[in-house]
């Protein structure tokens, strides 16, 4: 039985137990990341490499795969809906792939999660910085109150009455915090 050129001129990935097959010439659209790497000569020593199969075995997300093969062949990196950020990021980062080549129409849904984390550590620090010619600082009886969270009438500040002025803050003005810009 003898090879034709076309099928020396394929390769088999088995990623995570999902087989891709797919061309070298497809792999060597982007030169420099691991899937590039498997058309050098050296490949079958360098990766895990089954002879009787004739296969390159990577134990990673099969799913995520499908994607990143695509963008070898059509030159755009989308983004799947039902993987989160981090994992998606993590596979890019193992391939070789830069996280800029995302579409712009996935590019909300892949930042998402990093967005999510900084709107979230915002929140974390207790008390923002208070500036020194503030009354609560000064004593008296409206500092005194401010300082115990009570109001004129001596009643207890609810938790969005406290948050409230900050929160605006927050989301209206970027200079009332490091948070804020």
């Amino acid at each position: 039985m003898t090879c034709s050129a076309s099928d020396s001129e394929k390769i088999v990935i088995n990623c995570g137990g999902i087989r891709h097959e797919t061309y070298r010439s497809t792999l060597k659209t982007l030169p420099g990341t691991r899937l590039s790497w498997l058309t050098e000569p050296d490949a079958f020593s360098n990766f895990d490499y089954d002879p009787k199969s004739d296969e390159f075995f990577f134990d990673r997300h099969p799913a995520t795969f499908a994607f990143i093969l695509n963008y070898y062949r059509t030159g755009k990196l989308h983004c799947p809906n039902d993987v989160c950020g981090p994992l998606f990021e993590e596979e890019l980062a193992f391939w070789g792939i830069d996280e800029t080549d995302v579409e712009a129409c996935c590019w909300m849904n892949y930042r998402q999660h990093r967005d999510a984390e900084e709107a979230l550590d915002s929140f974390e620090t207790p008390e923002p910085d208070v500036p020194e010619d503030d009354p609560a600082l000064t004593g008296g009886v409206d500092g005194d109150l401010k300082r115990l969270c009570m109001q004129e009438d001596g009643r207890k500040a609810t938790w969005w009455e406290v948050w409230q002025p900050r929160m605006w803050a927050l989301f209206e003005d970027p200079y009332s915090s490091k948070y804020a810009r």
